[in-house]
């Protein structure tokens, strides 16, 4: 049986973290869902640029759409919806098998807005109406002004894939406003059952400290965070809180893992999903690492529910010097500002590549 089997009978979904539109062409996705067990994907402004840039796949569609005067944001989202309503419809029988706890897929608001609550809400709720599946998640990021854009999207009924989490921490406030948000639901009388996902970064934690602690602390950080993180899912499945929501029928907030590649190259390049192997989460893993999982990966058994020694390693990091709170906002905000970078050269890229085609029509 392949390693990305035994992860899905262990109760864990694999996600593509990526998407093109050769993928959806060739078969590729297909192959991957038939073959690799993999039930929904994600996506980001990077991925789509690279896409875009590195390929003529989306030119006839590009000419169309800048022929009708679209540009920007308005064109990208546009292209952006072709491939992810595909996607959506190719995993749509496992949403409807799953009853909605898989089969998703991506598309995440301008990350121009992390810090922009109002339009943050403005903006999901408009792509959530465009997409018209239901089955696409709306990327929301977990910034202080994310956080009540997730609660006021959840309210309104929005599909929410919470991103750019980096602690337990954040994952906690996430996944509160996703709560408020539903007992917003319940008291107005509404169906409490909106589906979410919060997703936790994790390769970056290990690539922050790569070169200030000792050798026999890297790549381990990452993995502590994880396991923290997964704990505290854990425990507030079980709180007094969540029960009363799941009494309503209520849904539970899935936990995903994001930034799963292997950074360092001296390090096993199946590393982290080994490690993530854990019941009702997500793991959204890049295609190369899922080749390379599926070839030679192995499941060893479940991250541990309590933790593990979480806490004792991340005591040693904090003894060789790493402030993990404060990090975690470093990272945070770091993860912000990349995505804005990505989205602004997404932008230069399409004008570039519409100024192309007008030329060569």
């Amino acid at each position: 049986m392949k390693a990305t089997k035994q992860l899905h009978d262990l109760g864990q979904s694999l996600w593509l973290d990526n998407i093109t539109r050769d993928l959806l062409t060739s078969g590729t996705l297909r192959r991957y869902r038939d073959e690799f067990s993999v039930t929904g994907l994600t996506s980001n402004p990077t991925i789509f640029d690279l896409a875009i840039r590195n390929g003529n796949a989306y030119d006839e569609s590009i000419r169309k759409k800048t022929a009708q005067d679209k540009s920007g944001e308005e064109l990208f989202f546009d292209l952006a919806l072709e491939d992810l309503t595909q996607a959506a419809d190719l995993f749509r029988p496992i949403y409807d098998s799953t009853a909605g706890i898989d089969g998703w897929v991506s598309l995440e608001v301008s990350p121009l807005l992390a810090y922009d609550t109002a339009k943050t809400i403005k903006e999901a709720a408009r792509l959530h109406l465009q997409a018209n599946r239901p089955n696409v998640f709306i990327k929301i990021p977990g910034t202080r002004e994310g956080v009540p854009a997730i609660e006021e999207a959840t309210f309104e009924g929005v599909p929410v894939n919470v991103t750019l989490l980096f602690s337990r921490e954040q994952y906690i406030a996430a996944a509160e406003a996703y709560m408020r948000g539903i007992e917003r639901r319940i008291a107005a009388g509404r169906d409490p059952k909106i589906h979410s996902v919060a997703s936790v970064f994790i390769s970056r934690w290990d690539k922050a400290v790569m070169e200030k602690v000792p050798a026999n602390l890297r790549n381990r950080l990452g993995i502590a965070i994880a396991r923290r993180t997964y704990k505290a899912y854990r425990d507030l499945l079980k709180s007094t809180r969540w029960q009363k929501l799941a009494a309503a029928r209520a849904v539970p907030q899935r936990l995903l893992w994001a930034s799963t590649g292997t950074k360092d190259p001296n390090a096993p390049d199946v590393m982290y999903v080994e490690a993530f192997a854990a019941p009702d989460t997500i793991d959204t893993i890049p295609e190369k690492t899922l080749l390379a999982f599926a070839d030679h990966g192995q499941v060893k058994g479940a991250m541990p529910v309590d933790g593990g020694d979480a806490e004792p390693v991340l005591a040693e990091f904090a003894r060789a010097g790493v402030e993990d709170a404060k990090l975690a906002e470093e990272l945070q905000r770091e993860g912000a500002e990349s995505f804005n970078k990505s989205w602004n050269d997404l932008m230069d890229c399409l004008r570039s590549k519409s100024e192309q085609l007008k030329k060569v029509s």
